[in-house]
């Protein structure tokens, strides 16, 4: 089960992202969608009005989000680990996914880069305040 791995520029400072992960409301203004999350460990997720669902493993706040996704039955789990570090343009953010299964991996990657990470992307470059 092959793993992805990429860095994404987000416009927004480590906090406003790390909220914009972990807020449910706030995963719902920027994805459209229905979402359940919490910030507590071991507590279960569902994105996308349920299109991904898992468990929430650790949490720090402003810097790291680790989840479990569940793919039905799997041997070893999936999991997805963001990190987000302070940049010039605002937050570097670090997604490591491990243990994709083979059949779901372009998808997948194809789901991080053009819906995921593109619709977080560009609620914070339409929600910047005019200087």
């Amino acid at each position: 089960m092959p793993d992805f791995k990429k860095y994404y520029e987000i416009p927004a400072s480590p906090e406003d992202v790390y909220n914009a992960l972990t807020n449910p409301f706030m995963i719902e203004i920027w994805t459209g969608e229905k979402a359940e999350m919490s910030t507590e460990p071991g507590s279960e997720f569902s994105l996308w009005d349920g299109s991904i669902v898992g468990k929430n493993l650790e949490f720090e706040e402003g810097k790291r989000v680790v989840q479990q996704w569940y793919f039905g039955e799997q041997e070893e789990p999936s999991i997805v680990n963001i990190k987000l570090h302070e940049h010039k343009k605002g937050t570097s953010l670090e997604l490591k996914h491990t243990n994709i299964p083979d059949d779901d991996f372009n998808d997948i990657v194809e789901g991080w880069n053009e819906s995921y990470m593109a619709a977080l992307i560009e609620f914070f470059e339409h929600s910047e305040s005019p200087e």
